[in-house]
Formats: structure tokens, C-alpha cells, sequence
């Protein structure tokens, strides 16, 4: 079930006043082992009593994992030899090195 669903049913139970402990052991009988755990239940819960309205994970804060796309790639060597002022060629060989070693 996704992670979604999970939240649309203990947001369910949360209206109904059913308490955190109840809503875990409701999921766990009627999902068994792909249930989330009590303290995913008691951090749903925590943001609904916060007011959360969305079951939608909101955007990430901070730098993002990757920032490597075939557009930034590929400005890459341009960058280095406007830099540096060497040549396409020697900064083609330098980033295989280095990519050899990552």
C-alpha cells in the first residue's frame, strides 16, 4: 500500500478519535507486515493535530542529493577551459581522471 494510503486511513481513525496506539494495531490487522510502524502513526498523527491537510509529502528543504544532469555535465569542460584557459582536450583528460577515481 503506498505511503499515501497509509496516511488517508489514520487521518480516517484521527477524525474518529481513535487514539494512536488503536489506529497502529487497526493497521497491523488488517496490512500485517507492510503496516507503518507506531512511530510513523504518531507522526501522522502529530502533523494532523498541527492542522497538516495534504497527505503529500511536502518539497525537501536544503541541497539536493544530485545536481548532475546531462545539461550541467555537459557545460562542465566549458567552464574549466573559460577558467583555466586550457584546452577542450586537456580538460577532457583531466575529468576522466578524475572520473577513473570516483
Amino acid at each position: 500500500m503506498e505511503k499515501i494510503m497509509y496516511g488517508a486511513v489514520i487521518e480516517f481513525l484521527f477524525l474518529e478519535s481513535v487514539k494512536s496506539k488503536q489506529t497502529h494495531e487497526q493497521l497491523l490487522k488488517v496490512y500485517k507486515d507492510s503496516s507503518p510502524s507506531l512511530t510513523t502513526v504518531y507522526d501522522w498523527v502529530a502533523e494532523l493535530k498541527r492542522g497538516r491537510t495534504s497527505l503529500v509529502d511536502d518539497p525537501q528543504k536544503g541541497r539536493p542529493k544530485s545536481a548532475s544532469t546531462p545539461e550541467i555535465i555537459s557545460k562542465i569542460p566549458d567552464e574549466i577551459v573559460d577558467s583555466v584557459h586550457i584546452s577542450h582536450g586537456t580538460a577532457h583528460n583531466i575529468l576522466s581522471e578524475i572520473k577513473k577515481i570516483l
